[in-house]
């Protein structure tokens, strides 16, 4: 079966069922950066956006979760009781620290894709990883991808943005060239949100702008026309794709109806959803249904958001609770991800 074959529905049951939202921390990433002066200033930026009521609870919620995100057998006993064969597992969005200098942005990525390969390595039949590269030094982005791949990883994960830069950037090209040429997966996850202290309060950092952002990466992808030149480029989108997906008709409007819109891409911006990965997590039955109908049950894997609060603690009946159609429920069970990740 190919990236793109839906499954067929005789055979979806005896896919495995793969999570492709899953998070690990890396202490030793941590470690690198612990005395960086820049530190203090990305610290001070993150608690700007996010508010003080937020960050009083994100640490006790990080704290009783260090577990799930450390120590591979946790990791595995959970995925147990959750009816989860196998993970596809990225660093917490938390180690991109795109503040840092060239050379520290070396040993940050060496760091994070080697104790992320090391962490699947321990559970090899469980568990699948992905790397990082620094967005912000984008002359080094294919080669951290080389680094993640040389080490067994299946891709990296980024962001929606970098500071001073959008996916649309030119200089991103040889990312985006390579991730093709090699088959990698780019699975984009957002941190933070640039909308700064408008969403200071009630966690709309989280809730409202992380749609937000992902919304704008994947309008910045497909508007620019990286898709088009890169259509065998595999993009996976955290948080269903967030705003974008099931409200692009606005989108497909603008291309129609205004030149400036439709200058950079080839064909109507909803058309594109075809050619992306989302996951499953919108935490809304009826919004899921409607990311199926409009990105096809072949573009949809299960994703939980793995160990976080905002995540599901039970991605099968997240799942399930949609009502889709035996072979649509499979297929975003395991048969898309599986096919996507190459699982025999």
């Amino acid at each position: 079966m190919t990236d793109t074959q839906r499954p067929d529905p005789d055979d979806a049951p005896r896919w495995p069922t793969v999570d492709v939202h899953a998070h690990l921390l890396l202490p030793d990433v941590e470690a690198l950066v612990a005395d960086a002066p820049a530190l203090a200033d990305a610290r001070a930026l993150d608690a700007r956006r996010n508010g003080p009521a937020a960050l009083a609870v994100n640490g006790p919620m990080i704290a009783s979760r260090i577990g799930r995100l450390t120590d591979v057998g946790a990791r595995v006993a959970a995925m147990d009781t959750q009816g989860v064969d196998v993970q596809l597992v990225s660093p917490s969005p938390s180690h991109y620290h795109y503040w840092a200098d060239r050379q520290t942005a070396t040993k940050i990525y060496e760091a994070a894709n080697t104790a992320t390969a090391a962490h699947c390595a321990a559970a090899p039949d469980r568990l699948r990883g992905l790397g990082l590269v620094p967005l912000q030094h984008p002359e080094l982005c294919a080669e951290a991808l080389d680094h993640a791949l040389g080490l067994g990883l299946l891709g990296v994960e980024i962001s929606s943005h970098a500071p001073g830069r959008e996916l649309s950037d030119p200089a991103y090209e040889p990312l985006w060239a390579r991730a093709e040429q090699t088959g990698a997966l780019v699975f984009l996850h957002p941190f933070g949100c640039t909308l700064d202290e408008r969403l200071d309060q009630w966690y709309l950092s989280n809730t409202v702008g992380q749609p937000v952002e992902n919304a704008v990466a994947l309008s910045h992808l497909i508007f620019s026309g990286v898709l088009d030149r890169h259509p065998e480029l595999k993009i996976v989108a955290a948080h269903g794709g967030g705003y974008l997906p099931t409200y692009l008709g606005r989108s497909d409007h603008a291309w129609s109806a205004r030149p400036d819109a439709g200058a950079g891409c080839a064909h109507l911006p909803s058309s594109y959803l075809r050619r992306v990965w989302f996951d499953s997590l919108v935490h809304d039955p009826h919004v899921l249904r409607e990311l199926v109908r409009v990105a096809g049950a072949e573009r949809v894997l299960l994703g939980s958001d793995f160990p976080f609060d905002m995540g599901s603690e039970d991605p099968v009946a997240a799942l399930r609770a949609a009502g889709l159609p035996a072979d649509q429920f499979h297929a975003v069970r395991g048969a898309n991800a599986a096919a996507l990740l190459r699982l025999t």
